[in-house]
């Protein structure tokens, strides 16, 4: 029988591990709907449910030696807590010559994880997959949101660090904000390749919001919001990073299982996680990072 303890069964302990996917169950600054808390648990849950092998790479997800290090025991209710826990536990992934993945969780710890990076290496990009710009200064005063991350990540990296795409939701200031200090591509992906080949020396920390994709295809999340990307465009976007730059780790965000009772949306959540293990695992084991 297929362990639902652990994603996709795995049994490759920490030691032997190339890459450590974690969950970070936090949803305490959900502007809308909270339940993001519950997506690890719900994935590693449902994981068995899907196969192993990918006919699109043509590997096994069995192939790929990768550790689960199960769902990090955060303060509910403390942001500032909870953001030093997530990025201690990812500093010492990087520290150890390992690549994080993060399962959310609300977009804020997505903070706690380049924090974590800063620590390493000065020359940082951020590539941002999301249908929000996340840059407001504050949400209803706190500047500590889901819906500030960027404007903080910002704070941690600097202008021409952060490039954003499918992005069709924010304030009228959140993109003035955007056309002085980002790159911000509204709706698709139209630009990633040359943003890959302007930052492919750079280290590249990877953030995928899942309300990127339209909710037609994932509603199972938050802040919905429509005219998003498909799963195919989503994927081959994420392969483009992957394969043309220095990735150091990366995010998967904000699927909020309670609001698709149907599965589709952890069912998609799970393919793209398999396909980003295995494309991962293939450039480390090519010796690029």
């Amino acid at each position: 029988m297929i362990s639902s303890n652990t994603f996709f069964g795995t049994e490759c302990n920490y030691e032997d591990a190339r890459i450590v996917v974690f969950g970070a169950p936090f949803d305490s600054t959900t502007s809308y709907r909270p339940g993001t808390r519950f997506a690890s648990r719900t994935m590693r849950a449902e994981s068995y449910g899907l196969e192993y092998f990918s006919p699109g790479q043509n590997v096994d997800l069995s192939e790929v030696p990768f550790h689960d290090a199960g769902d990090l025991e955060l303060p509910f209710g403390d942001t500032n807590q909870t953001i030093y826990e997530v990025g201690e536990f990812a500093a010492n992934i990087i520290n150890q010559n390992k690549f994080p993945i993060m399962i959310g969780g609300e977009h804020v710890l997505t903070l706690a994880a380049v924090a974590a990076m800063c620590r390493f290496f000065k020359d940082i990009a951020i590539v941002h997959f999301d249908a929000h710009a996340d840059l407001r200064e504050d949400y209803l005063g706190v500047r500590l949101s889901h819906a500030t991350v960027m404007r903080r990540v910002h704070e941690l990296t600097g202008d021409n660090s952060i490039f954003q795409f499918g992005i069709r939701s924010g304030d009228k200031a959140e993109f003035e904000f955007a056309r002085q200090h980002t790159y911000l591509h509204l709706f698709d992906f139209e630009g990633l390749e040359d943003v890959i080949d302007k930052i492919k020396d750079s280290q590249v920390y990877l953030t995928i919001d899942l309300d990127v994709l339209d909710p037609s295809v994932f509603p199972g999340t938050g802040t919905p919001e429509a005219g998003g990307v498909s799963f195919i465009q989503l994927m081959n976007a994420a392969f483009k990073v992957i394969d043309g730059c220095n990735v150091i780790a990366c995010d998967l965000m904000e699927l909020s299982p309670p609001y698709d009772p149907s599965g589709i949306s952890t069912a998609t959540a799970l393919k793209l996680l398999r396909e980003m293990l295995i494309r991962i695992n293939t450039k480390l084991s090519n010796n690029v990072y």
